[in-house]
Protein backbone atom coordinates (compact mmCIF):
# COMPACT_ATOMS: atom_id res chain seq x y z
CA UNK A 1 0.00 0.00 0.00
CA UNK A 2 1.24 3.31 -1.11
CA UNK A 3 1.78 5.86 2.00
CA UNK A 4 3.19 9.83 1.88
CA UNK A 5 4.08 11.66 5.04
CA UNK A 6 2.25 15.13 5.71
CA UNK A 7 3.71 18.55 7.23
CA UNK A 8 3.60 16.70 10.03
CA UNK A 9 5.44 13.54 9.03
CA UNK A 10 2.16 10.94 10.16
CA UNK A 11 1.22 8.70 7.02
CA UNK A 12 -1.33 9.68 4.69
CA UNK A 13 -2.37 6.62 2.71
CA UNK A 14 -4.20 6.17 -0.40
CA UNK A 15 -7.49 5.76 0.81
CA UNK A 16 -7.14 8.92 2.98
CA UNK A 17 -6.20 10.51 0.17
CA UNK A 18 -9.27 9.02 -2.47
CA UNK A 19 -11.51 9.97 0.99
CA UNK A 20 -10.42 13.66 0.55
CA UNK A 21 -11.38 13.81 -2.79
CA UNK A 22 -14.47 12.26 -2.48
CA UNK A 23 -15.24 14.17 0.49
CA UNK A 24 -14.97 17.33 -1.94
CA UNK A 25 -17.56 16.18 -4.38
CA UNK A 26 -19.62 15.00 -1.44
CA UNK A 27 -19.81 19.02 0.11
CA UNK A 28 -20.04 20.87 -3.53
CA UNK A 29 -23.28 18.52 -3.77
CA UNK A 30 -24.13 19.57 -0.53
CA UNK A 31 -23.38 23.17 -0.86
CA UNK A 32 -25.82 23.04 -4.09
CA UNK A 33 -29.10 21.31 -2.61
CA UNK A 34 -28.36 23.45 0.46
CA UNK A 35 -28.28 26.52 -0.82
CA UNK A 36 -31.72 25.64 -2.67
CA UNK A 37 -33.55 23.64 -0.18
CA UNK A 38 -32.15 25.00 3.43
CA UNK A 39 -33.65 28.41 4.42
CA UNK A 40 -31.66 28.91 7.49
CA UNK A 41 -27.94 29.16 7.50
CA UNK A 42 -25.51 26.35 7.19
CA UNK A 43 -21.69 26.14 7.51
CA UNK A 44 -19.24 23.93 5.79
CA UNK A 45 -16.14 22.32 7.11
CA UNK A 46 -16.24 25.13 9.63
CA UNK A 47 -13.25 24.56 12.31
CA UNK A 48 -14.47 25.29 15.64
CA UNK A 49 -12.44 24.72 18.86
CA UNK A 50 -13.81 22.72 21.80
CA UNK A 51 -12.94 22.59 25.36
CA UNK A 52 -15.48 20.04 26.80
CA UNK A 53 -14.70 20.39 30.48
CA UNK A 54 -15.59 24.50 30.23
CA UNK A 55 -18.48 24.14 27.49
CA UNK A 56 -17.04 26.58 25.47
CA UNK A 57 -17.04 26.11 21.81
CA UNK A 58 -15.24 29.11 19.18
CA UNK A 59 -14.75 29.04 15.88
CA UNK A 60 -11.61 29.55 13.82
CA UNK A 61 -11.74 31.70 11.42
CA UNK A 62 -10.75 30.20 7.94
CA UNK A 63 -7.90 32.30 7.27
CA UNK A 64 -6.70 30.98 10.80
CA UNK A 65 -7.24 27.64 9.94
CA UNK A 66 -5.48 28.34 6.76
CA UNK A 67 -2.78 29.84 8.21
CA UNK A 68 -1.74 26.90 10.40
CA UNK A 69 -2.03 24.49 7.80
CA UNK A 70 0.02 26.33 5.93
CA UNK A 71 2.60 25.91 8.20
CA UNK A 72 2.83 22.31 6.97
CA UNK A 73 1.76 20.72 10.49
CA UNK A 74 -1.75 20.41 12.09
CA UNK A 75 -0.74 19.53 15.51
CA UNK A 76 -1.64 23.30 16.15
CA UNK A 77 -4.92 22.27 15.57
CA UNK A 78 -4.82 20.04 18.27
CA UNK A 79 -8.86 20.29 20.44
CA UNK A 80 -10.59 21.42 17.27
CA UNK A 81 -13.48 19.48 15.32
CA UNK A 82 -14.73 20.06 11.62
CA UNK A 83 -18.02 19.14 10.76
CA UNK A 84 -18.42 18.46 7.56
CA UNK A 85 -22.36 19.99 7.33
CA UNK A 86 -23.85 21.88 10.18
CA UNK A 87 -27.25 23.40 9.75
CA UNK A 88 -28.22 26.03 12.37
CA UNK A 89 -31.84 27.38 12.47
CA UNK A 90 -30.16 30.92 13.10
CA UNK A 91 -27.38 33.05 12.74
CA UNK A 92 -25.78 31.23 15.67
CA UNK A 93 -22.68 29.26 14.37
CA UNK A 94 -22.50 27.91 17.75
CA UNK A 95 -25.27 25.60 17.55
CA UNK A 96 -26.92 23.39 15.45
CA UNK A 97 -29.98 21.54 14.48
CA UNK A 98 -28.19 18.84 12.62
CA UNK A 99 -24.92 18.08 11.82
CA UNK A 100 -23.92 15.59 8.77
CA UNK A 101 -20.58 13.76 8.37
CA UNK A 102 -19.87 11.93 5.10
CA UNK A 103 -17.57 8.59 5.88
CA UNK A 104 -16.21 6.52 2.43
CA UNK A 105 -15.08 3.61 4.05
CA UNK A 106 -12.27 1.77 2.13
CA UNK A 107 -13.04 -1.06 1.49
CA UNK A 108 -16.59 0.06 0.81
CA UNK A 109 -17.63 -3.10 2.53
CA UNK A 110 -16.19 -1.67 5.74
CA UNK A 111 -18.82 -0.02 8.11
CA UNK A 112 -19.44 4.03 8.04
CA UNK A 113 -18.39 4.73 11.68
CA UNK A 114 -16.96 7.78 13.56
CA UNK A 115 -13.69 7.95 14.35
CA UNK A 116 -12.49 7.18 17.84
CA UNK A 117 -10.56 10.17 19.36
CA UNK A 118 -7.37 8.32 21.17
CA UNK A 119 -5.08 8.86 23.70
CA UNK A 120 -3.03 11.87 21.67
CA UNK A 121 -6.30 13.55 21.33
CA UNK A 122 -8.10 16.19 23.54
CA UNK A 123 -11.05 14.02 23.16
CA UNK A 124 -9.77 10.90 24.61
CA UNK A 125 -12.34 7.80 24.47
CA UNK A 126 -15.03 9.40 23.03
CA UNK A 127 -15.85 10.02 19.22
CA UNK A 128 -16.80 12.02 16.71
CA UNK A 129 -20.38 12.20 16.95
CA UNK A 130 -20.39 12.37 20.61
CA UNK A 131 -18.43 15.39 20.68
CA UNK A 132 -20.26 16.92 17.62
CA UNK A 133 -23.24 16.23 19.59
CA UNK A 134 -21.93 17.59 22.85
CA UNK A 135 -20.23 20.78 21.18
CA UNK A 136 -22.67 21.92 18.95
CA UNK A 137 -26.08 20.88 20.78
CA UNK A 138 -27.47 19.16 17.41
CA UNK A 139 -27.80 15.43 16.02
CA UNK A 140 -24.93 14.45 14.47
CA UNK A 141 -25.58 11.78 11.35
CA UNK A 142 -23.22 9.80 9.27
CA UNK A 143 -23.65 9.91 5.42
CA UNK A 144 -22.32 6.82 3.53
CA UNK A 145 -22.99 5.98 -0.06
CA UNK A 146 -23.01 1.73 1.00
CA UNK A 147 -24.74 2.48 4.67
CA UNK A 148 -27.14 5.63 3.74
CA UNK A 149 -27.92 7.65 6.84
CA UNK A 150 -26.68 6.59 10.19
CA UNK A 151 -25.92 7.54 14.32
Amino acid sequence: MRKWRDGCGDVVTRAMALGKRKHLLALQCAREVLERAWTAPFSIEQRYRYYPHADLLETISRSEEARLLAEGCTRDLWRTIKPDVVLHSDSNLLSSILILDFKFPCPDSNEARWTLYGEKSAYQGSNQGRVYREALKGEAVIISPRWGVTQ
